[in-house]
């Protein structure tokens, strides 16, 4: 199944997003849920989203029981309407236009999220020491991003990705950050073989939401739990916790 789909976050204050991608990911409700029920017991009372999308996995974490206070940096002018809608009448959220900006942060935040949005950042290893420096001392930095480098294929040349990342390459770039390293996974192991099919066979450019909301539906119940027990030795996606 293909990620959860955040746009790039550009050099520039703010840009146009013309992606579909957003569209089926909202689809995926039990797909995002499974991300945020393993992030969960790692969020504090003050959390920022980096490319927070229209809000999909907003919501979310706004829903944990231990979140007092969010910030929320989305750098697409189009999309930053929806986060409005959603969150302006909320004095729990401050939302930003624009890329991750740590002027903005009045107090160091616990954690930090990013869900499918590093891989759209060409500076990647200077986004993630910028958020080392900006975190509290003891927080977390909260990462989903698509895994194993073979598999880049033209949906991820689609949705702008510079890259996916070994698990091997990941570890190294937050470590180097200056983080310890929690926890690093595969998540996702029956969606290798449909982003490959997807992408280097039949060489699609965007997603089909009824394909995503069948595969929400059908095989994330089961699969994810059972990967929860019998952790899979390769996935689509790496899933990581990392200490300040």
């Amino acid at each position: 199944m293909p990620e959860a789909q955040a746009p790039p976050t550009p050099v520039s204050t703010s840009f146009v997003y013309t992606g579909t991608e957003l569209d089926a990911m909202a689809e995926a409700r039990n797909y995002c849920r499974w991300i945020f029920q393993f992030f969960q017991p790692h969020l504090g009372t003050r959390v920022v989203e980096i490319g927070a999308g229209t809000g999909t996995f907003s919501r979310l974490l706004l829903g944990a029981p231990a979140v007092r206070e969010m910030i929320l940096f989305e750098a697409a002018a189009n999309l930053f309407p929806a986060l409005e809608r959603q969150f302006l009448a909320d004095a729990r959220v401050q939302l930003h236009l624009g890329s991750f900006n740590p002027s903005h942060l009045e107090k160091a935040p616990d954690s930090i999220v990013m869900v499918n949005v590093l891989e759209h950042i060409g500076d990647d290893a200077g986004l993630l020491s910028e958020i080392h420096q900006s975190l509290s001392p003891g927080g977390h930095l909260l990462l989903f991003v698509p895994a194993l480098e073979w598999n880049f294929g033209s949906l991820d040349k689609a949705f702008d990705h510079f890259r996916r990342y070994s698990r091997q390459a990941l570890r190294a770039k937050i470590e180097d950050a200056g983080f310890e390293l929690v926890r690093l996974r595969y998540a996702n192991a029956l969606g290798v073989a449909s982003w490959f099919f997807a992408g280097k066979i039949f060489r699609q450019r965007t997603l089909n939401p009824a394909q995503v909301r069948w595969y929400d539906r059908w095989v994330i119940p089961w699969s994810f739990p059972l990967e929860r027990i019998l952790e899979p030795p390769l996935g689509q996606s790496l899933v990581a916790v990392a200490r300040k």
